[in-house]
């Protein structure tokens, strides 16, 4: 039996991961020759930012803006492809028992974020420039996990807290947080990254595995009872599923240079990010080891 390629990934333990799992179930990577080792992380971008530059993950499935930071503060990691197109949701969520109902009211609460680095903690930054608060005046609580943010709200630790917006829609119906308003990427939610390191040694199974992945998120919304798949697998309600659904398009495309600097642009004017790097830096394209061949 020909030796398999081990490719260690990781990745949030929410819905959009979902169709890597079904792949594994069906064992489409291992015939493929891969042996695809899954991680969940549920500290999010910042915590699979450090195992990539650790060389503990080969490959990520990570927030667009979190890796784009990264790479341009060191990490030896390339962008293969876009996995989801749509912006992702955050919704910007309070203690439930908190009297504010209007964000701009909390502008000297502290914010929870899982790790610097993350999502949650690059999108304050937009949020408080949305809202016209000095960036540099941010507190934050260090809480790792979303069970960590409902301690931290609960207690008071923090005031406002920023998650996808559809993960945390069974916390706010338990009244436990008060959802305050939403707030859209102006970029692709994830993208797919690997370390250099992999990528020079495992290129050819990386365009395998792409290709795979790229065949179940295709099809993935037409899955049939896709919805109520989702919504036991993930503690949600079908009605939300269905929403997510909607608003949700995966991709294998590139990225866009426009996107890029779109996400320069932002966080160099929030001083996150204080140089810019050309798209190649980012970037690499597997399209020479293509299936079709």
């Amino acid at each position: 039996m020909d030796k398999k390629t081990t490719i260690k990934i990781g990745g949030v333990p929410e819905h959009f991961n979902l169709p890597w799992h079904l792949a594994i179930e069906d064992n489409a990577f291992a015939k493929a020759g891969i042996d695809l080792i899954w991680e969940d992380i549920p500290e999010g971008t910042g915590r699979m930012s450090k195992l990539l530059r650790e060389e503990k993950l080969d490959v990520a499935c990570i927030l667009t803006d979190g890796i784009v930071k990264d790479i341009v503060a060191g990490n030896k990691s390339k962008i293969l492809q876009v996995y989801v197109s749509s912006p992702l949701l955050w919704g910007v969520h309070a203690p439930g028992s908190i009297e504010a109902d209007r964000t701009e009211q909390l502008e000297d609460g502290k914010i929870a974020i899982s790790r610097y680095g993350s999502g949650s903690h690059l999108m304050s930054y937009l949020l408080a420039k949305k809202h016209g608060w000095d960036t540099d005046e941010i507190e934050f609580e260090l809480i790792n996990t979303l069970d960590g943010a409902v301690e931290a709200l609960s207690a008071n630790k923090a005031q406002l807290f920023l998650w996808e917006r559809y993960m945390t829609q069974p916390i706010v119906d338990q009244g436990i947080f008060k959802r305050l308003e939403t707030i859209a990427t102006p970029w692709p939610s994830f993208v797919i990254a690997a370390t250099e390191q992999c990528i020079k040694e495992k290129e050819e199974a990386l365009s395998k595995m792409l290709y795979i992945i790229n065949t179940y998120t295709a099809d993935f919304k037409y899955i049939p009872s896709i919805d109520k798949t989702i919504a036991s697998h993930y503690d949600l309600q079908v009605g939300d599923v269905q929403q997510w659904l909607l608003r949700t398009e995966f991709s294998d495309d590139q990225l866009w240079e426009s996107t890029v600097d779109t996400i320069l642009e932002e966080f160099t004017a929030v001083g996150i990010i204080e140089r810019k790097v050309a798209l190649k830096d980012l970037i690499y394209d597997l399209s020479k080891f293509d299936e079709e061949e």
